[in-house]
């Protein structure tokens, strides 16, 4: 029995990296999904891909920070497949790299609105959709910046990551008896484009790689099935927490 079979997903993010990684693996497993990104065509590809290996998914482009694509993804959830069981809100942005003093206001709010307020205004419209089903499991893509390290000129978009763990904290905490989970997923360094400014170079990418106690970092599909473990029944028990997966960079020292 595959882990996800007949479960409705909605992933964000999903034209690259973690996102995209996590819908292929979610629909190997079963699941409907409801894909999310501002790239159509990126998007309409992995549709493609998902359909021709056998799984069932379609796309609707759009900017997480709209409300109303929000609620429309939600909405196409419902039509196309009855309801929604699992969203994975992982869309964001790494932000402007700046020292905190330099950061503008501009690209202050542009940072939290694309990785935290989307995040809020995804789950504003996805809890009520999950009530109607009898329950559901939230994932918000965190990160261990702004957790378990603090690095410098990435203010803004540690300030936002952090945020996603209070936010589900308190949803976890709002809808458990309804039978709503909600959680944090924290990667640590992943080989996504996103990751580009930090590991576009050899030596950017080895000095990365050097504070994990592994030594590298990850592939999106090892951050997929992290994804997997907290959307599925695997997780029945877990609600409310920050999952580190991170390479043991939060208590590397050497």
């Amino acid at each position: 029995m595959k882990g996800l079979q007949d479960k409705v997903a909605l992933v964000t993010g999903a034209s690259s990296g973690i996102g995209l990684a996590t819908a292929r693996l979610f629909a190997r497993e079963g699941a409907k999904l409801v894909l999310a990104a501002r790239r159509g065509a990126e998007l309409n590809a992995l549709v493609d891909r998902i359909v021709t290996d056998g799984g069932d998914a379609v796309a609707l482009a759009g900017d997480v920070r709209d409300e109303a694509y929000a609620q429309a993804l939600v909405e196409l959830a419902t039509q196309r497949h009855g309801g929604l069981d699992i969203a994975f809100n992982n869309a964001g942005t790494l932000g402007e790299l700046a020292p905190m003093p330099q950061l503008t206001r501009e690209n202050w709010q542009h940072t939290l609105d694309s990785n935290l307020t989307s995040a809020f205004l995804g789950a504003r419209h996805q809890v009520p959709a999950m009530l109607k089903r009898g329950g559901g499991s939230l994932i918000f893509t965190s990160s261990f910046v702004g957790h378990s390290v603090g690095f410098p000129g990435m203010a803004a978009y540690a300030a936002a990551k952090a945020g996603l763990i209070a936010l589900a904290q308190v949803t976890a905490a709002e809808f458990g008896a309804q039978r709503i989970r909600a959680n944090a997923l924290l990667p640590g360094g992943t080989d996504t484009p996103m990751a580009a400014p930090l590991v576009g170079t050899p030596e950017g990418r080895a000095a990365l790689s050097s504070l994990f106690a592994l030594k590298r970092i990850a592939t999106p599909d090892e951050i997929a099935q992290a994804a997997l473990f907290l959307a599925s029944d695997a997780s029945s028990f877990v609600t409310g927490t920050a999952l580190l997966v991170d390479g043991g960079v939060s208590i590397n020292r050497s």
